[in-house]
């Protein structure tokens, strides 16, 4: 039996609360391209967070597009995750000082 290869997918938001009423789309792409924007955020110290079902509806928009209402819920939890171990990050390096 063959072993299919599943291609990658990857999508990347911003939310500026001050400019946007919702979280942008600022990347989106498969196979090499994911694998580009994988490599960006890790060597940028970017969380990642593994979610096949909303990166798939979010590699249907276009850049810059804000997120439907639809994936507000969704896109709460992704941006509560960041914050959580961004302040995780904060509290472990100050101890550190």
């Amino acid at each position: 039996m063959e072993e299919t290869k599943k291609r990658r997918v990857a999508a990347a938001i911003r939310y500026d609360g001050s400019r946007d009423a919702a979280p942008r789309v600022t990347a989106r792409g498969q196979g090499i391209i994911a694998d580009n924007i994988i490599e960006l955020a890790m060597k940028n110290g970017v969380p990642i967070k593994n979610d096949p079902e909303l990166v798939q509806i979010l590699s249907k928009l276009d850049i810059d597009e804000q997120i439907p209402e639809e994936l507000y819920r969704a896109v709460a939890e992704i941006l509560s995750f960041i914050y959580a171990v961004n302040s995780d990050y904060r509290d472990h390096s100050q101890g550190l000082s």
